[in-house]
């Protein structure tokens, strides 16, 4: 007599969803790998564009007349000379974590920006340079404090963007954390400004301070490891998958 088996075969498992996951993941991780390819071909040519920059000689300020279709990538690092009569009377400071002076270790303090009034009437608000805490009232760093025609050279400098951990800018005190030119330019309500700062370069001012020069030149530029680390992963999820795959295959064979 023919004994009949209880055993009921197990139902193959389906791949279908786990395989539609694993590609869609795959393809979010491809994606976002030749997101930071084209972000490495980008930040090259910004690098490019700014070392060009700053190996040119010094050229003039673009006309008043330019300024309000001046874009911050057609100017960022450039080079300019120009000469006026500086505004200490309007000067406001600019927070910052961490400067660095002569003889001093790295800590925080302030940019001075200072409105400078060209012959045509026009003001140019100036970064003349880093300040320690200590030296925030302007009596304390009498002697650089200017006075008179002065020509200097610098560089073109865009806004800089806020994020969510930058404090509330402080118009009334004359302190802020931002470099934006437009917003600090209506504080003052300065009769007509450019919508650009100028960083002044390190030619050394009376009494040391502000010291010049303190342009953030170093441009991180970290998109190829980026890249390669979302292919890898990518790539490792492809040989988990099939990995995965032909476990299961095996298993229900």
């Amino acid at each position: 007599m023919t004994q009949i088996s209880n055993i009921t075969p197990q139902p193959r498992r389906s791949l279908l969803w786990p395989g539609l996951l694993a590609a869609l993941a795959f393809c979010v991780l491809i994606g976002l790998g030749s997101w930071q390819v084209n972000r490495l071909a980008w930040k090259e040519q910004i690098l490019s564009q700014m070392a060009e920059r700053l190996a040119a000689p010094p050229q003039p300020l673009p006309e008043p007349k330019q300024w309000p279709a001046l874009k911050a990538e057609d100017y960022e690092y450039r080079r300019v000379s120009l000469s006026g009569v500086f505004d200490h009377a309007k000067e406001v400071l600019i927070f910052r974590s961490s400067g660095k002076l002569a003889g001093r270790p790295d800590g925080p303090g302030y940019h001075v920006i200072t409105p400078l009034a060209l012959p045509t009437g026009e003001f140019i608000l100036i970064n003349r340079g880093f300040i320690p805490l200590e030296a925030k009232d302007p009596a304390s760093r009498a002697a650089g404090q200017v006075t008179g025609p002065q020509t200097l050279i610098g560089l073109m400098r865009g806004p800089e963007e806020r994020n969510l951990f930058t404090p509330t800018d402080e118009p009334a005190k004359r302190l802020w954390y931002t470099r934006d030119a437009q917003a600090i330019g209506q504080a003052l309500a300065l009769p007509s400004f450019a919508p650009f700062v100028v960083d002044a370069d390190a030619t050394p001012v009376p009494g040391g301070l502000p010291l010049g020069g303190a342009t953030q030149i170093s441009i991180p530029n970290n998109h190829l490891s980026y890249a390669l680390t979302w292919f890898g992963l990518a790539a490792t999820l492809l040989v988990f998958f099939i990995w995965f795959a032909i476990r299961q295959r095996r298993s229900q064979a």
